[in-house]
């Protein structure tokens, strides 16, 4: 996880709904629950996952100098199959933690502890929410067998060495880059694949 401050300066203004003024919150805990939809997902704009039905439940634990966040996260994600590029529906089950302290500025101390500047009131949580989906779903994501679109199985078979059931057809090892939010392969075939969906529509 990491708090891309470029990312949240473009996005959050979008995301109201999504804060947390912890400067007013009394001791002890507090409880949310936040709707991950299409349209958050659109406005999100990631590349990774685009559409959901997802409930975000958000415990919150004021403790003097810090706030303890603990997040469960239920629902459906929606992203495109690796062999036939059509959506496809993820359940996920996830929870997350977080940590907020103030400080001076906008920064990270680990995996989960971040600081926000000591004027700020609210923190967004938006972009953690989603990065909390974007990690629990698989790298490699197909359909069940049969459940490919038929046509686009055929089409991509017949630009393929390979002999087989159209279910069993392997697009070869995913490499997903450090910034994730690109995914390039090591068999060029996904190209062709790419291409035969945009001539298809």
């Amino acid at each position: 996880m990491y708090l891309c401050t470029d990312i949240s300066k473009t996005i959050l203004g979008k995301f109201d709904s999504y804060k947390v003024a912890l400067k007013s919150l009394p001791r002890g805990a507090s409880e949310y629950q936040f709707l991950l939809n299409n349209e958050f997902f659109a406005n999100i704009g990631a590349e990774d996952i685009q559409k959901g039905k997802l409930t975000a439940n958000l415990v919150v634990k004021a403790g003097g100098s810090s706030f303890d966040l603990s997040f469960t996260i239920e629902g459906v994600a929606v992203v495109s199959c690796d062999r036939c590029l059509d959506d496809m529906e993820l359940p996920v089950a996830t929870t997350g933690h977080l940590t907020v302290k103030f400080g001076k500025e906008f920064s990270e101390e680990g995996d989960d502890i971040v600081i926000i500047p000591e004027e700020e009131e609210y923190i967004n949580l938006a972009w953690f929410l989603y990065e909390f989906v974007a990690l629990s779903v698989p790298l490699k994501h197909v359909h069940l067998p049969g459940k490919c679109n038929k046509d686009m199985s055929q089409k991509l078979k017949k630009h393929s060495a390979k002999d087989g059931d159209d279910d069993e057809f392997d697009m070869g090892d995913v490499v997903v880059t450090d910034e994730g939010d690109d995914s390039e392969t090591l068999d060029p075939r996904w190209d062709a694949l790419k291409k035969l969906k945009e001539d298809n529509n």
